[in-house]
């Protein structure tokens, strides 16, 4: 009785929606633009609208998942309430000092990011641990409840608590916290021991703080989102998409914000798994280009990369190590370029540079109309003919030519010599070439060829921008599916309930106590049990998966890899020891014979069945599919390029380039020499001649 399900992601720029019938795999979909002072209020309109549009009830609807850079872009725009900082007696200057790394060794100007907490609200409390976890001072309670009382009387609306070796122990963790329940019930409390119970003081506590300075924006916001479908009449549950492909229930998704800084662009890369996959193209290169920036991922035979480290903030956007270093489980995606909404100039060196910053909604292009005044992507890709002034959104958005026009004259093309057009042109080679580049030299780290892979392009900006990418990487295929500008909303919808659950457990491999790692991990499991049965699942579907970090004895990093339950309930090392040198060796060529192992921390999976979605893109239309003929530069001068219809393509139809391929979210550029043939799934499978 209720066969709905919606699907939304929250952008930079644009807010996507996805409506999806479960009883025929029918899809609709949807875009707006971000409300960004209230993010809630374009989530709820677009929902509204789509429901109206489509004749769906509110009680047909059985839940909504959604995706948000709400908690990423609080943190890089520094939206989030003044946080305390509790750490041991000594350390408060952990989160400013970090690892004592340079990310650009020869940068004597090289700047890193105000720390988030300012010194007068990071404090010390007299206590300590071993490394073991043994307390060899007592906590200094007397003052504990001082220093508490300072942050509280400072200010703090928040409290990050992250103690030496906490990760072992957590009795002086959750000692403080419940003298901070008495002192300053008020504030919002984030235990290190709770959220990332892992080696390594300054990450933990960067994730502790970042997790803490966040949550009550975030639960302020998901208060408001589920008060607003509730009186929408929407009284199903509301699940939010975690970075590392999982989905988990608004309640849970509340308590570890930090969880969703990469929400969105996971669900893109679901959605690109999906896709890879039904055009028999399991080893994927995911490339999205939304509003505000372009990310790539790799995807091998059908499994996205994963990874416990990620970094939010970056003073230097493309250079590791220029931000907060984060522990929270993500699926591995690199930003390589610029977005439709990033602002293009010239620099002082006359080179021609786009973002890292972006006109966003607010103003938003030059060509949109709503007082934007700088050249950005889009208005290059709009002066090249790329998109239709007319019929961008399905017309529901008229785009100003005239207004692009200006903008890349006055500040791209009168400063370099260029007319209008050459400036756009140089814009959209600049962008396309510098994420050819980045794209190539993220797979070269990780020991993969390019050219193996089949490029799967998603986001508003991403078909216009893949082929041209494609072509400067030498990839032999690109599979372009239809709504592609909403894929991570539909991503979302393809996500299993899934929650992972982080200990460490530091020991050598040789003397590991298998009878305590069995418990942990038991424990472990028994927790995600208990979250996703919260979230619907029947227990006979739960799935778990257990990971270990591991290291050769030594090393200052470690490598993560599967560990089947037989191998602990057994005791077996040299299983766990293999599993370890097999991954080891396939990322790095060799392994150490003879070098001792050492466990750093063990992570368990516990997920519900991944959903299995028929899939129908409704709106196709019957007729033919060329609707004219468009102007469209294509490197040397204007060619007439067909305008294609994409809702009129079936199974089988060619296009030849040049060609634009227009649908609702976005328009695949073909250029000369390209040919796209509509498979079964109304993908559009790209060769290049």
């Amino acid at each position: 009785m209720t066969p709905w399900q919606i699907g939304v992601d929250i952008g930079g720029t644009f807010t996507d929606f996805v409506l999806l019938d479960s009883r025929d795999g029918r899809l609709f979909n949807g875009k707006l633009l971000t409300t960004p002072h209230a993010p809630e209020q374009a989530v709820l309109e677009g929902i509204r609208q789509l429901m109206a549009t489509h004749g769906v009830a509110p009680d047909q609807v059985s839940h909504v998942i959604h995706g948000t850079t709400l908690v990423a872009n609080a943190l890089i725009e520094r939206r989030g309430v003044p946080t305390g900082f509790l750490t041991t007696e000594g350390f408060r200057d952990i989160p400013e000092i970090g690892t004592e790394l340079r990310h650009d060794t020869y940068d004597l100007f090289m700047r890193r990011p105000e720390p988030l907490v300012p010194r007068r609200l990071r404090l010390g409390v007299p206590e300590r641990l071993r490394a073991d976890g043994a307390v060899v001072t007592p906590l200094d309670e007397d003052a504990a409840r001082a220093a508490i009382r300072a942050l509280r009387d400072g200010g703090a609306q928040a409290l990050a608590i992250c103690l030496l070796h906490a990760f072992l122990n957590p009795v002086h963790e959750r000692r403080l916290a419940e003298l901070a329940r008495e002192e300053a019930p008020g504030l919002t409390l984030c235990l290190s021991s709770d959220l990332v119970p892992e080696i390594g003081e300054y990450e933990r506590g960067t994730t502790t703080i970042c997790n803490a300075y966040v949550q009550p924006v975030f639960e302020r916001y998901v208060a408001r989102l589920r008060g607003g479908l509730r009186d929408a009449g929407l009284t199903g549950p509301l699940f939010l998409m975690l970075s590392d492909g999982g989905t988990v229930r608004d309640d849970v998704a509340a308590k570890h914000p930090i969880r969703l800084v990469q929400s969105g662009p996971a669900g893109g890369v679901q959605a690109t798994r999906i896709v890879g996959q039904a055009a028999g193209a399991p080893d994927v290169l995911c490339f999205d280009m939304g509003g505000t920036t372009a990310k790539a991922a790799l995807i091998d035979q059908g499994e996205p990369q994963r990874s416990l480290d990620f970094e939010v903030s970056r003073v230097d956007r493309f250079r590791k190590g220029s931000g907060f270093p984060l522990k929270v489980p993500v699926v591995e995606m690199i930003e390589i370029g610029a977005g439709g909404g990033s602002i293009a100039r010239v620099d002082r060196l006359g080179l021609i540079k786009v973002g890292p910053d972006s006109a966003s909604s607010d103003p938003g292009p030059a060509c949109y109309g709503l007082g934007g005044t700088l050249p950005t992507v889009t208005d290059s890709d709009l002066l090249l003919g790329y998109l239709a002034p007319d019929s961008f959104l399905g017309g529901d958005m008229a785009l100003d030519v005239a207004a692009a026009e200006r903008a890349l004259l006055d500040h791209i093309g009168t400063p370099l010599g260029l007319s209008a057009v050459e400036a756009a042109w140089a814009v959209h080679e600049t962008v396309n070439g510098t994420m050819a580049q980045a794209a190539a030299i993220h797979a070269l780290e990780k020991a993969r060829r390019i050219e193996d892979y089949a490029m799967v392009p998603i986001g508003g900006a991403g078909p216009v921008h893949a082929c041209a990418i494609a072509m400067k990487l030498g990839l032999a295929k690109l599979v372009s599916p239809p709504g592609a500008g909403v894929a991570s909303a539909f991503g979302f919808l393809a996500a299993p309930i899934a929650f992972a659950h982080l200990r460490a457990m530091v020991a050598p491999l040789a003397t590991l106590d298998m009878d305590a790692l069995r418990l942990m991990i038991g424990a472990m499991e028994a927790e995600g049990r208990a979250m996703v049965a919260e979230a619907g699942v029947a227990d006979s579907d739960v799935g778990i998966r257990i990971l270990a970090a591991l290291r050769y004895a030594g090393q200052g990093y470690q490598v993560e890899a599967a560990i089947g339950a037989d191998a602990i309930a057994q005791g077996d090392r040299d299983a766990i020891r293999t599993a370890f040198e097999a991954e080891y060796r396939h990322l790095y060529g060799r392994v150490e014979a003879g070098l001792p192992v050492e466990t750093v921390g063990w992570r368990v999976i516990v997920s519900g069945p991944t959903p299995s979605l028929r899939l129908a893109p409704a709106g196709q239309r019957a007729g033919t599919a060329r609707k004219g003929t468009r102007r469209a530069w294509f490197g040397t001068g204007f060619v007439e390029a067909a305008v294609i219809d994409r809702t009129a393509l079936r199974p089988g139809d060619t296009v030849t380039g040049p060609a634009l391929v227009e649908e609702r979210e976005s328009t695949l550029v073909l250029p000369p020499g390209a040919a796209a043939t509509c498979d079964a799934g109304l993908n559009l499978v790209v060769a290049f001649s």
